[in-house]
C-alpha cells in the first residue's frame, strides 16, 4: 500500500503545473513562507522563483524571459511593462518596503544617519540605484538628509539587495539593507536599536512594491490562483511578520 500511495504522489508531482514566478530579490526572505502556505490551498501548482533586482528581471521580461508573474520592489517596472501590453493586468501594491540602516558591530546609533559620517566607518553598502528601487530610495533620503555628497567615496554597491545585505555583514562597516530582511532567521540574530535602525520613511518615496500577470501567462488559472494569494489576507499577514506595510 506505501508503495502504491508513494507512486500515485510521484505522478501527482509530474504532472503538477509549474509556474515561473520573478520576485524582487527583498522579497527572498519572505518567498519561502509565502510558497509553503499557498501549497496548502493549491498542492497541484509548483511556483518556481527567479530573483533579482527588479530592473535586471524588468529587462529580462522584455527580452522574451519565460516569467510569467512580475513581483517588482517598486510600481516603476511594473507600471512600464503595462504601458508596454507586456503586462496584462494593472499594477497593484502588494507590499510597502522600508529602509534600514544594519551593522554586524553594536553601534551608538543615537546619532542617526550622522554615524555614517565617523572617521571608523570607510564602507557603506547599498543596493545600485540604478537598478534596484532600494538603491534610489537610499539615495533620497542620503540626499535629503544632506549627506551624499560627503559620503559618496564610501559606497560599495550591491546589484541587488540581497547581495547588498552580504556586503554589509561582509565586506562593509555597515549599509542600507531591506527592512524585511532583518526578520529573517539568518539576520534575526542582530538587536534593533545596537545592530540596526528603521531610516525615517519620511526621507524617501514610500516603496510601493508591484504585482502584475505577464502576457505569458494569458488565461492561465494558475498563475491567476498566485496572484489572488499575493493580494489575500494570508499572504498580508506572512509579509507583515517580515517587517512590511500592506495596503
Amino acid at each position: 500500500m506505501k508503495k502504491i500511495i508513494f507512486l500515485l504522489l510521484t505522478a501527482m508531482s509530474l504532472f503538477a503545473t509549474q509556474i515561473q514566478i520573478a520576485v524582487a530579490a527583498n522579497v527572498s526572505y519572505a518567498i519561502d513562507a509565502l510558497k509553503k502556505e499557498f501549497a496548502l490551498q493549491h498542492k497541484d501548482i509548483k511556483v518556481n522563483v527567479i530573483l533579482g533586482s527588479s530592473g535586471k528581471l524588468t529587462a529580462q521580461i522584455k527580452h522574451q524571459a519565460p516569467y510569467q508573474l512580475f513581483m517588482s520592489a517598486n510600481m516603476k517596472y511594473p507600471n512600464a511593462l503595462y504601458q508596454e501590453k507586456i503586462a496584462i493586468t494593472k499594477p497593484r501594491i502588494y507590499a510597502q518596503g522600508g529602509l534600514a540602516l544594519l551593522s554586524v558591530k553594536p553601534r551608538d546609533f543615537s546619532k542617526g544617519l550622522e554615524i555614517l559620517k565617523d572617521s571608523h566607518i570607510k564602507k557603506i553598502a547599498l543596493a545600485n540605484p540604478k537598478t534596484a528601487p532600494y538603491g534610489e530610495a537610499t539615495f533620497e533620503a542620503l540626499k535629503r538628509s544632506k549627506l551624499l555628497k560627503d559620503l559618496k567615496s564610501k559606497f560599495i554597491y550591491g546589484e541587488s539587495i540581497s547581495q547588498t545585505i552580504s556586503y554589509a555583514i561582509s565586506a562593509a562597516d555597515i549599509g542600507f539593507v531591506a527592512k524585511s530582511s532583518l526578520f529573517s532567521p539568518h539576520l534575526k540574530q542582530f538587536k534593533k536599536g545596537i545592530n540596526w535602525i528603521s531610516i525615517d520613511p519620511k526621507l524617501y518615496t514610500p516603496i510601493d512594491q508591484g504585482i502584475v500577470i505577464l502576457k505569458n501567462a494569458q488565461n492561465n488559472p494558475s498563475v491567476k490562483a498566485f496572484y489572488d494569494f499575493m493580494l489575500s489576507k494570508k499572504a498580508q499577514k506572512i509579509l507583515q511578520a517580515y517587517g512590511y506595510h500592506t495596503p
